[in-house]
Formats: C-alpha cells, structure tokens, sequence
C-alpha cells in the first residue's frame, strides 16, 4: 500500500495543484475499504465517497454537482465543499469541506465514468466480478435494502454498458488474503506497465 501511495505522489497533477485517483469498481467490490487504507498510506489524504453526491433520485445523474462543488474548486486550488446525502432521511446535508491536498481520492460506482476522466491522474478498479460484489454488498446492507438492490443493480448494469470504466483502468486492484495485489490495467500505457512491473 506505501509502494502504491509513493507511486500516486509521483503523479503529475491532474486538477490544478490535485493529483485526483479515481477508485471505481461494482457495488460491494471493496472501494470503501480499500480507499481509506489507500489514504491513511498517503498520510491522510482526503477521500470523497460518491454515496455523498449520489441519490435515490440520481444514482448516476450526479456528475454537474461533483463538478460544481468539487471538481472546479480544486481546480482553482480552493477546498470544494459537498452536501453528504443521507439514504435514509432521503435528503441532502450540511456542506463539507474537501481539501484541495497534493492526493485526492473519489470513491465509488462511476469514479471513472467518461466525463470524469480528463481530471484524474489515475484510475484504480477493483478487481472483484459483479456477481460477487453484489452478494457481498447485498450481505453488507441486510434485508432491509433488498429492494434498493433490486433496483440498483439494474442502474449499474446500464451505466457501465453505456459508459464503462475498467477497459480505462490504470491500475488492477486484487482483494488477497493479506491484503491487496496490484497490476496493471488495460488502460495503462506501455510505459506505466513498464513502471508498475519495475515496482
């Protein structure tokens, strides 16, 4: 997880002075987990989760409020500011800061969604297949979310027929039994294979 978190910092910034890494990957796949490892390895680094700017009403319409309150304030090198969305009042929040820090991490279904990836230094997926992810996020959230389940793993399965995200990955991320395990993605260049090999 260090070797990965020096490899993130070496990354050229991608969103004015942000190097942002998108985490994506199916629903129950581990994102969550694995991002906040990843940024207590990068010393804390801020880690939005798109289940913040998500919603009942837009489980993927969500993309002109992450670029107003986050993707163009970092830009400018000023802390954007999110309004969490609560699944079970059904509403929206008070605004949070998001600290424009040297490593950004944006988590969750459709962090590397087309209109998305001009802005991130890397993409990272996990590498888990959906039939699985979704039985373990189903056994995660318990009997009381079946049906949101139900209906969420139609809604994914059409975004990512219409706009996937693994064939752009950088980086493979792997769930081991001590750990993760990462290779390069199909949407690394030769030379960033190259990189990952040597490390």
């Amino acid at each position: 997880m260090h070797d990965l978190a020096a490899r993130l910092r070496r990354l050229p910034p991608s969103l004015g002075p942000v190097r942002l890494i998108g985490v994506d990957g199916h629903a129950g796949s581990g994102k969550s987990t694995f991002a906040g490892r990843l940024a207590r390895a990068l010393g804390g680094a801020p880690v939005l989760h798109l289940d913040d700017i998500a919603s009942h009403g837009q489980l993927f319409a969500w993309t002109s409020r992450l670029v107003t309150q986050v993707i163009e304030p970092l830009a400018r090198g000023e802390s954007g500011h999110f309004t969490p969305y609560d699944w079970r009042a059904r509403a929206f929040g008070a605004a949070r800061p998001l600290p424009a820090a040297p490593v950004v991490l944006i988590e969750g279904v459709g962090a590397g969604r087309r209109a998305l990836r001009p802005y991130l230094a890397g993409l990272l997926w996990m590498e888990l297949p959906r039939e699985e992810s979704w039985a373990r996020g189903r056994r995660r959230d318990g009997a009381e979310q079946r049906e949101f389940w139900d209906g969420w793993v139609a809604a994914e399965r059409a975004h990512f027929a219409a706009d996937p995200s693994r064939p752009h990955a950088d980086l493979l991320v792997l769930l081991r039994q001590e750990g993760y395990e990462v290779l390069p993605g199909p949407g690394a260049t030769p030379r960033s294979r190259r990189r990952c090999d040597a490390e």
